[in-house]
């Protein structure tokens, strides 16, 4: 196998494994923005816990989604993630806020945002080109 074979399965590859990262992170804010927005009763007492008022919890379905629509289109991804970041931050705030577990729940805001940035780059070219990690040492 060439270099330049070896080189394009290799991209291949990443691409691949950054739609599917992708993929699951757009899967579950899929499925909390919709049982917010449905208002199931283990989320909205969640929410309430947290500290959010009843009449909130719709509202924070929506900007989920919105933020999970963003980040799945290719061509408003990198807005979608920075947007996705902020209101994972709100999570991870909230539950701080509450001395709630560290490693199981003040974090899982932080792996879903490393998640998401991890598939975005992966898969997308432009944010490889603004943020080039290199094997080795620089001059």
């Amino acid at each position: 196998m060439s270099a330049e074979s070896k080189l394009i399965t290799t991209s291949r590859s990443k691409v691949w494994i950054g739609w599917i990262i992708s993929g699951l992170v757009v899967l579950f804010l899929l499925f909390d923005g919709i049982t917010k927005l449905i208002m199931i009763d283990p989320v909205v007492d969640a929410t309430i816990r947290i500290g959010f008022p009843l009449d909130l919890i719709r509202p924070l379905g929506i900007v989920c989604l919105a933020c999970a629509i963003l980040y799945a289109i290719p061509r408003t991804s990198i807005l979608g993630a920075i947007l996705l970041t902020g209101f994972l931050g709100g999570a991870v705030a909230s539950k701080v806020r509450l001395e709630d577990p560290l490693f199981s729940q003040v974090l899982f805001g932080v792996y879903v945002g490393i998640l998401a940035w991890g598939g975005l780059y992966l898969r997308d070219d432009r944010l490889r080109s603004l943020i080039p990690f290199r094997r080795g040492s620089t001059p």
